[in-house]
């Protein structure tokens, strides 16, 4: 397994602790202190690699397990307790017996049970749990057993067992399957009876099965927990069964040395490559691909065709990504001469001046400051509804203070199509030393206007996209890094599943727009993502990415706009057809603006500023509020 190297054991070892003779995975930058000072084994670890390896559909799982089995054994509790809690900061499951004769989720791989969960009577989830867990299962547990929130429940569920319900309908279930991974089913009558009623042999003689003991249950999720990453607080087990273990930095992407031009037209490639894949998309985002080749022809749309009342016009996307750009910096700006800023406050306060620029207002009292409007709002052409989607602006509409999340349950692509500029401006303040911080931007400035966890999740995956994209990294690296930071989020379930499925269908021999229908319409945000990647993942060149993007079915405009933003990244300017560019609307407007997104971290302004011009400029293009 990547990054991992194989600990072999002496017999004698083996014979200590019990263990079988097998390859035992460990990561290599700890192999060399892999026995510690005292001859104990690093026993956690070796558990944590094992669970990794046999998460794969094709590893040999069934033949790890009895070590796993054993090293959960000698990491357990001295506790006979029938049942027990586990829990983390963000998640809570009751480890204990279940009933399989009524209603269950379960996890399995085949025809293998792994484990059987049920509802408790405040809608918790209680598991049992038959075979070691791999790192797939322990994944779900943990993230089915997510802590509600006191108002949304649990990712827009009432509880967690809806929530786990809604899980084992997902889509991406079957992809599990047929990989051979662990996936969710739903026994609605009992565990061997399908919902039609009738029996299913294979299942019905398991109904005798006996769970393990749930202590070794609670040290496998413990391991998985703590040695994943998943959290900065070490899992418990009641009164803390699983000793706690320093959690690794994420690994992310290897920084490369760049030339500030090569950098710089990463910045504009980015943004101006999100309008014209907007542009692009904007004429049939309304249509069915049927309807779309009958009208272009048998490669679909391939260059610019009237909407909007010309050529090259940008929608809503990039209006809204615009205004996130400007937002960001006037953040800065605010921060350099106040001393103190928001983020997310004042990039709300920008989406309030683009709300104004389609002709509404918020319905609370918040001074738009028409006095010092700022240079972006100041752009005539900005002030046209090229059909604006109706959760933003109801969301908008309805903020009552800057900066606090949408209340409501939409996972619409409008969160997610507009945060680009998150990854540029995080990459001038060198978060790719820290990607979770650009994460949780994004996250934030795409909760303003969607409120499912979906919807705003993604966000914060464009943005880590975007800022790795820019500092050099591939899109593979670029989308390892990012997983590993999304299944730290509650709710993260979806949007994994939606990006492992674009990966997988890149890889596969599917013909593009086969592979493109099986992700959706682009319409709700993880669909949207997923069909951004998998064209970016499958493009010859920015070109052959955009149109791909656009020619289905679905949210055309948005999905190129996302293309273009991340091809944009990767290639930069000088990759855009300039039969593209040369009639963007707000071509101009759109460079300037990348410009002063890679500037702003030189400009020497604020309160001990000498440049008093300099000052005054800044903050009449960008003022701080």
């Amino acid at each position: 397994m990547q990054d991992f190297a194989e600990l072999h054991l002496k017999p004698e070892t083996l014979a200590q602790y019990g263990l079988p003779d097998i390859a035992y995975p460990v990561p290599a930058a700890d192999l060399k202190s892999a026995l510690l000072d005292n001859g104990d084994l690093p026993l956690a670890v070796m558990l944590h690699g094992l669970q990794q390896r046999s998460r794969d559909g094709e590893a040999e799982w069934q033949q790890v397990e009895p070590a796993m089995d054993r090293l959960a054994e000698l990491l357990a509790p001295d506790d006979a307790r029938d049942v027990i809690s586990a829990a983390g900061d963000h998640w809570w499951l009751e480890v204990g017996p279940v009933d399989l004769g009524g209603k269950l989720v379960t996890i399995q791989r085949g025809d293998a049970l792994i484990a059987a969960i049920t509802a408790r009577d405040d809608g918790r989830l209680r598991v049992a749990v038959f075979r070691p867990l791999d790192a797939k299962s322990a994944e779900y547990l943990i993230g089915l057993g997510q802590v509600p929130h006191p108002e949304h429940g649990v990712c827009m569920r009432e509880n967690n067992w809806e929530y786990a319900l809604d899980c084992s309908a997902g889509n991406g279930n079957y992809y599990a399957a047929d990989r051979g991974e662990a996936y969710l089913s739903y026994w609605e009558k009992g565990l061997g009876i399908s919902w039609d009623g009738s029996d299913v042999p294979e299942w019905r003689k398991q109904l005798d099965l006996v769970a393990r003991p749930v202590a070794r249950v609670v040290a496998e999720l413990g391991v998985y927990y703590t040695l994943s990453g998943n959290e900065d607080e070490e899992p418990v087990a009641d009164a803390g069964a699983v000793e706690r273990s320093e959690k690794p930095a994420p690994p992310a992407w290897r920084s490369k040395r760049q030339q500030k031009r090569t950098v710089q037209g990463r910045f504009l490639g980015c943004l101006l490559g999100g309008a014209v894949g907007d542009a692009l998309g904007a004429p049939v985002e309304f249509m069915k691909r049927t309807e779309i080749l009958r009208r272009f022809g048998p490669k679909g749309i391939t260059q610019y065709a009237p909407a909007y009342g010309g050529l090259g016009t940008i929608t809503d996307d990039t209006q809204m990504t615009l205004f996130t750009a400007e937002g960001l910096i006037r953040g800065w700006v605010r921060g350099c001469f106040k001393g103190i800023t928001t983020y997310s406050g004042v990039t709300a306060y920008a989406y309030l001046r683009w709300l104004q620029t389609q002709g509404e207002r918020p319905t609370c009292d918040i001074d738009f400051g028409t006095d010092e409007p700022g240079w972006l709002f100041q752009q005539r052409q900005l002030h046209s509804r090229r059909a604006p989607g109706n959760t933003c602006l109801a969301a908008l509409r309805a903020m009552n203070s800057l900066g606090e999340p949408a209340r409501n349950d939409s996972k619409g692509c409008g969160g997610v199509m507009r945060v680009a500029p998150v990854g540029l401006f995080a990459w001038r303040l060198r978060q790719y030393e820290s990607p979770q911080d650009a994460f949780r931007l994004g996250t934030e400035l795409a909760a303003l206007t969607h409120g499912h966890p979906t919807g705003a999740l993604t966000g914060g995956v464009l943005a880590v996209l975007i800022l790795a994209l820019t500092d050099g990294a591939s899109l593979r690296e670029a989308l390892a890094a990012v997983k590993l930071l999304l299944r730290a989020e509650p709710g993260f379930e979806e949007t994994l599943r939606a990006i492992e499925m674009a990966e997988e269908l890149a890889d596969s021999d599917l013909p593009h727009e086969e592979a493109i229908a099986r992700l959706g319409q682009g319409w709700v945000a993880e669909e949207a993502l997923a069909i951004s990647i998998y064209c970016a993942l499958v493009a010859r060149n920015f070109k052959h990415g955009v149109i791909l993007a656009v020619n289905h079915d679905g949210d055309s405009d948005s999905t190129g706009a996302i293309v273009g933003n991340l091809l944009g990244a990767m290639y930069g300017v000088k990759a855009i057809p300039v039969e593209w560019l040369e009639p963007l609307e707000l071509r101009d407007v759109i460079t300037e603006l990348a410009e002063d997104l890679y500037a702003f971290k030189d400009w020497a302004i604020g309160e001990y500023s000498d440049n008093e011009e300099l000052n005054q400029r800044i903050w009449r293009k960008y003022p701080g509020f």
